[in-house]
């Protein structure tokens, strides 16, 4: 690593700005990106150093408690990257955007997710806790209104009513679920990344990704569980 490529140029200013103003991009799109902001500003560019460009970027956010983070989508295993603030819990980043009463339906809903087989909760029930909030009773309309806003802000996804964790929450929120919820959070037992969406052995309850499943099974004829060797009795995507 020479004096040169470590340092902060224009190309890797750029590449952190535009990735601050979407929250989170798809790895193919931070590559492009990547060639940009390269070209745009004259500076070397190596397609395969997109990891190295980013270290860079990196060092030089460690004084501001920030950093650029590598996850994945657990829809379809794709890269993704996002800025991640590590001076605030999560919670508290989302504080100086939402209200009390908001706040307090996205961590039930949380609940509700996390503490599901699949990683999804459905509408109805998150609906239903709308007017159990202790901060005041919210309104089903009110309630879907925010459930809208939590989607667009990238915080969760929706599928048929079906809602469950944003890749880029998964990614912010990782550490925080982790230790807040330790019982329920489940490690991927391939990838070793926090696992919402997930299928589990009936057996000695490991999760993995749907992703990682398909990977992991497409080799084997007989699809046995990675840690105790039991059938895995889940259909493989």
């Amino acid at each position: 690593d020479t004096a040169m490529a470590a340092q902060m140029t224009d190309a890797h200013r750029r590449f952190l700005q535009v990735l601050m103003s979407k929250g989170i991009t798809e790895g193919s799109e931070a590559r492009k990106l990547h060639h940009h902001c390269c070209e745009t500003d004259k500076v070397y560019y190596a397609h395969d150093k997109l990891d190295d460009f980013i270290s860079t970027i990196n060092r030089h956010l460690q004084p501001l408690f920030m950093q650029i983070r590598k996850g994945m989508s657990e829809e379809d295993g794709r890269a993704h990257y996002a800025v991640v603030n590590l001076a605030e819990t999560e919670v508290t980043k989302m504080a100086s955007d939402y209200t009390e009463i908001e706040l307090e339906l996205f961590r039930k809903t949380m609940d509700l997710i996390l503490l599901s087989e699949n990683g999804f909760a459905s509408s109805t029930d998150i609906l239903n806790l709308a007017d159990k909030l202790k901060t005041k009773k919210m309104k089903k309309k009110e309630a879907e209104q925010v459930l809208k806003v939590f989607v667009e802000d990238k915080w969760l996804s929706e599928k048929n009513g079906e809602y469950t964790l944003h890749t880029r929450c998964i990614i912010e929120m990782e550490q925080y679920i982790l230790s807040n919820y330790q019982d329920v959070a489940r490690k991927c037992n391939i990838c070793r990344s926090l696992a919402v969406q997930s299928q589990v052995c009936e057996s000695c309850g490991i999760g993995m990704h749907l992703p990682c499943v398909r990977k992991y099974f497409k080799a084997q004829t007989e699809p046995r569980c990675p840690k105790c060797n039991e059938f895995w009795s889940c259909d493989i995507p």
